[in-house]
């Protein structure tokens, strides 16, 4: 079968591939919002690539939910909430500011039993690995999780990871734990940044501005590489 791809059409795919599972008014808002009828021109270009089968959809979800075409998971999946989620924290983002280098479901040790954030990405100058928890962890468990940063931290396996700046010294970025839950969990090493959102987050960031309009950029301390969070 012969047929031509629009960029839109390829920047669809690729998103699709990238976060796994995708709902129909995320596309919208991604790709169509400055349409006169932005979910029927979304409608129509995903029943379209659909049926040249270069795309995958559970229809167990309203609105639809999109799938690469190798996906793994089933349609009924409660493994398609988890990306719905990692795609919210991204769009959270975006109306601050697009994140950089993107990678969802990192593996940065690339092996079994190490870190493996749910997200990694460059946002507002800083890099960051994001968990999101939706599920309530023990403390312990918490910690434990911590504790495999830390580990990752001293191996100095990150200095060599493929987004690490060129022209400037080595960054460990800084995990965000996504929770409803404020857990105790603290590292000597590494900063930790608890909240409920994104949008949270970047309130706590703006009130913080705020009261210290004279404060200088919140740093790490050089132990950890030296990360410069300016959220705001």
């Amino acid at each position: 079968m012969s047929f031509r791809l629009s960029q839109r059409d390829k920047d669809i795919i690729a998103f699709i591939n990238q976060f796994r599972a995708v709902d129909r008014d995320s596309l919208v808002e991604l790709f169509f919002k400055q349409l006169k009828s932005p979910i029927n021109a979304c409608n129509s270009v995903m029943v379209r690539l659909y049926r040249l089968g270069l795309i995958e959809r559970t229809q167990q979800y309203s609105p639809t939910v999109y799938l690469p075409v190798d996906a793994k998971i089933k349609k009924n999946s409660q493994k398609i909430l988890h990306f719905l989620s990692i795609l919210d924290i991204y769009k959270q983002m975006c109306t601050y500011s697009a994140p950089k280098q993107v990678i969802v479901e990192d593996k940065p040790t690339g092996r079994k039993g190490g870190i493996e954030p749910d997200l990694f990405c460059i946002f507002k100058g800083s890099p960051f690995w994001i968990e999101i928890q939706r599920n309530h962890y023990s403390e312990q468990k918490m910690q434990g999780k911590i504790s495999l940063y830390e580990e990752f931290f001293f191996s100095d396996e990150w200095k060599t990871l493929q987004w690490q700046p060129e022209d400037r010294a080595t960054i460990f970025p800084s995990v965000i734990l996504i929770t409803p839950v404020r857990y105790a969990a603290k590292s000597d090493h590494i900063r930790i940044i608890q909240a409920g959102s994104i949008h949270e987050l970047m309130e706590k960031y703006k009130s913080s501005t705020k009261q210290q309009k004279e404060a200088k950029p919140i740093t790490q301390s050089s132990s950890s590489g030296g990360v410069r969070i300016n959220l705001t």
